[in-house]
Order: structure tokens, then C-alpha cells, then sequence
């Protein structure tokens, strides 16, 4: 689906929008039509990105505090067990 974005002149709103072939153009806060077309990026997946994301998020996970959190409580565990 094509998504462009916009900005409107009389406002200054900035939006998407989904355009199909009967798709009114139209800022959502005014209703002006006075708009200008934005240069849009664009989102562009494969398995390498996706290897990587799940590799930098797991690395994340592992770094933050809620590692150290684990860590603490397994020290008290084992220290409370082990007496």
C-alpha cells in the first residue's frame, strides 16, 4: 500500500496517509487541501537485518540492568541454599 506523507500549508500538520485510487487528500486537522508531499523513507527487511536485530537486541538484554538483577538474586539464592 502506498503511504505518502504530508504537510499541510494552512497548518503546518504533519501526517500520513494510505492513498488509493479513491483516497481524498486532505490535512486530518483542517480539512485543507493545501498540501505538500514529503520525501517519505522507506522500510526494507531481509534475514540478514532481521539476524542482526535479534542478535543486538539479545546483547541488549544481556547487558542491562535486569541481567544484574538476575545475577544478584542467583547469588542470594545460592548463598541462602548453600548455608
Amino acid at each position: 500500500m502506498p503511504i505518502f506523507d504530508y504537510r499541510c500549508r494552512a497548518c503546518g500538520h504533519q501526517f500520513e496517509l494510505v492513498v488509493l485510487k479513491n483516497t481524498v487528500i486532505a490535512c486530518p486537522s483542517c480539512n485543507g487541501a493545501d498540501l505538500e508531499q514529503l520525501l517519505s523513507g522507506f522500510a526494507v527487511s531481509s534475514d540478514g537485518i532481521r539476524q542482526a536485530n535479534a542478535r543486538a537486541s539479545r546483547r541488549s538484554q544481556l547487558t542491562g540492568r535486569d541481567f544484574k538483577d538476575k545475577q544478584v538474586a542467583e547469588a542470594e539464592y545460592v548463598k541462602k541454599h548453600n548455608d
